[in-house]
């Protein structure tokens, strides 16, 4: 059975996210274990709160260290919310940048709308060759969130940057502080082959703000939406991304077709 870790760093909307993943018939827990977050088929990124806040009690368990290896490894990595946000260089947040992952180039920044936070259902503009949302390409997903990255080089099909994600864990892994593994460096894991796709990003807007509801790169995929708040489109989702898992052939996913 596929096995999906949703890791627990103590900010998250996670049993909301289990309940959705258990709905398709795959084996969903919640754990902040770093050797079940490697050998899950999947690792889910949550996250509802402060972004500094979210930092740092994802680097209190090591998630970030969990991340990294995870995607050296091509091994599927799923953020939710802010779960996307931190993947970005910077999160501006009262007046102060906070640093994220820096997996993706760009800044969170606060949206630009009369009423803040955005709360409710909208459309969303995905790229030509998106995975995540095939088949749910013109619906509504739900969204809850005051800040946004109104940017990202990736491959949106109007913009031509298309930053290589493999050099950017790599770098990462040389430059994070140094922690006992037992594995091999992400960038060793890198030279021997781990590979990534262009970038794919999905738009939404609100207010007078464009932003970044959707990035698909390699193992990595995230949303500013909640897939596990959105109804069948979400569920249509979840079922995209599980189904680039190993382990997912032979499901059938009736209760999320």
């Amino acid at each position: 059975m596929t096995r999906i870790q949703v890791l627990d760093y103590g900010f998250g909307n996670v049993r909301s996210m289990v309940h959705a993943l258990s709905q398709l018939g795959v084996d969903a827990q919640i754990s902040a274990d770093p050797d079940l977050a490697m050998k899950a088929d999947g690792l889910v990124i949550p996250g509802v709160g402060a972004y500094g806040a979210c930092m740092a009690g994802l680097r209190a368990v090591g998630g970030d260290r969990i991340i990294l290896d995870r995607l050296a490894q091509g091994l599927p990595v799923l953020g939710v919310c802010i779960g996307l946000q931190v993947m970005f260089q910077f999160g501006d947040e009262d007046g102060r940048s906070e640093p994220g992952l820096g997996l993706i180039p760009g800044r969170v920044t606060k949206l630009d709308a009369d009423v803040v936070p955005h709360m409710g259902w909208d459309h969303v503009k995905a790229p030509q060759g998106t995975r995540l949302l095939a088949g749910v390409q013109d619906q509504r997903f739900y969204f809850v969130h005051s800040y946004a990255a109104m940017a990202a080089k990736g491959d949106d099909r109007s913009v031509g940057i298309q930053p290589d994600l493999s050099l950017r864990v790599s770098a990462l892994n040389r430059t994070s502080d140094s922690q006992p593994r037992s594995a091999q460096s992400v960038s060793d894991k890198i030279s021997q082959g781990a590979s990534f796709d262009e970038p794919l990003v999905t738009w939404a807007t609100y207010g007078r703000s464009r932003f970044v509801a959707a990035y698909e790169c390699g193992p990595l995929s995230a949303t500013q939406f909640h897939p596990e708040k959105s109804g069948q489109a979400g569920a249509r989702l979840l079922i995209n991304w599980v189904r680039t898992l190993s382990g997912s052939s032979g499901l059938s996913f009736e209760k999320g077709e």
